[in-house]
């Protein structure tokens, strides 16, 4: 393995060891296995190298899930979808990353920066499916996909911290959303007149 590789995955292994606070050259070196000055060889600061520790991290991820999220046909999908990608992230330990990356994007704006950018390659998926799902559809006059693409992730990531806390209650939340996702598959197999009749009250509100 490459040292860049190395000290990549030094630095999420320190962050899962240490937290976000007890991260530094010392501990990523010690987590890669290699000299602490390589750190600033390969990257130049600490900060850096967590910038590109978060985006390769979530690219790598994001690639595991793209053939999965190209075949979701209903939000139902999606949302069993999202249960297992929540299910698996969280037995590998990306959770626990992600919540001490958010923590640290509190006070570091360019952790924040880095952070965001992940994030959005997961809404980029999200907000595709959206637009496939909702066309067509009869909310389709109300729905934005983009927006409602950000809404869902910030959810995702919430009942992912939240679940830590209150299983049941994330647990809960996630039953919360397929009962809306069955209310939205209902109005999708209304008839003609009715979608006509739901179409034309969403364009009013």
């Amino acid at each position: 393995m490459a040292t860049r590789e190395k000290l990549i995955d030094g630095a999420l292994a320190a962050i899962r060891e240490h937290g976000i606070a007890g991260v530094s050259a010392r501990t990523i070196a010690a987590a890669a296995g290699v000299n602490q000055a390589l750190v600033f060889y390969h990257f130049g600061s600490v900060d850096d190298l967590l910038a590109e520790a978060c985006r390769s991290a979530t690219v790598a991820r994001v690639a595991v899930y793209r053939a999965r999220f190209a075949e979701v046909r209903s939000l139902r999908e999606l949302l069993d979808l999202g249960r297992a990608l929540h299910q698996q992230e969280r037995a590998e330990g990306n959770l626990a990353v992600l919540a001490q990356l958010l923590a640290g994007a509190q006070s570091d704006p360019k952790l924040a920066e880095s952070t965001a950018a992940a994030l959005r390659l997961w809404t980029v998926e999200i907000e595709a499916v959206l637009h496939r799902l909702l066309d067509g559809s009869p909310v389709a006059p109300v729905a934005d996909p983009a927006g409602l693409a950000r809404a869902v992730s910030a959810a995702f990531v919430g009942l992912e911290l939240y679940d830590g806390v209150d299983p049941a209650g994330a647990r809960s939340a996630f039953d919360a959303l397929e009962r809306l996702a069955i209310l939205v598959e209902v109005l999708d197999d209304l008839g003609p007149l009715a979608r006509r009749a739901v179409q034309a009250k969403l364009r009013k509100v």
